[in-house]
């Protein structure tokens, strides 16, 4: 028994003096703790939430994107005919396992010719397969302007007038502003002799300044 108080007394001693300050300590510290324990709390909710929200915009998006996108096909194709005088064309989905994140690849295939990849044409096909894309999306969504920058430069005389018909079609609801150095594409852009244009007459002021 005397071993065992000397042993004691000696652990006592090694706690050294005591701090009087301790449960002020310890209060201050559970406070701390419980606030951050309810920050915690409060942001592994929000997270909850926020990934609850990602997964039903993702199913939404990759919804109206599948629609849009066999829609946008189907326009495609149909200018596709149009614009060659025949053949066929097809927007392809690199991944349809993953919609949201899934490149989007072009196969043309002009009467005559077979199925290629739009690398492997010509400037002047690649021009005509951009501009069916372009109206394929217009005759879904049309937009008040488009503005197209020299794209009948790389066009022969033929698809050149294939692409006015349908400018000219589509200007019934847009306006196309048409950057061009071909003179059959300018000659569209001028007034018809039923309602000629003219220019804004303008009146000099007499006040000075």
């Amino acid at each position: 028994m005397s071993k065992r108080l000397a042993e004691l007394k000696t652990a006592l001693e090694g706690f050294g003096e005591v701090n009087l300050m301790a449960l002020e300590e310890y209060q201050e510290l559970k406070r701390r703790h419980d606030f951050l324990t309810e920050q915690q709390t409060d942001l592994q909710q929000a997270l909850d939430t926020l990934r609850k929200a990602i997964i039903r915009i993702n199913r939404t998006t990759t919804k109206r994107f599948l629609e849009t996108f066999y829609l946008v096909n189907e326009k495609f194709k149909e200018v596709f005919a149009r614009l060659f005088k025949g053949g066929q064309a097809s927007l392809i989905l690199l991944d349809e396992q993953d919609p949201a994140t899934t490149g989007i690849d072009i196969v043309a295939q002009p009467g005559g010719k077979k199925l290629l990849n739009i690398d492997l044409l010509s400037g002047g096909e690649k021009a005509l397969v951009a501009t069916a894309l372009l109206f394929g999306l217009f005759m879904i969504r049309p937009t008040p302007f488009c503005l197209l920058d020299e794209v009948d430069a790389p066009m022969d005389d033929a698809n050149i007038n294939r692409f006015i018909e349908l400018v000219k079609e589509f200007s019934k609801t847009s306006q196309f502003l048409i950057i061009t150095h071909n003179k059959k594409t300018m000659e569209t852009a001028k007034p018809s002799m039923e309602s000629p244009w003219r220019p804004p007459a303008f009146r000099r002021s007499s006040q000075s300044g």
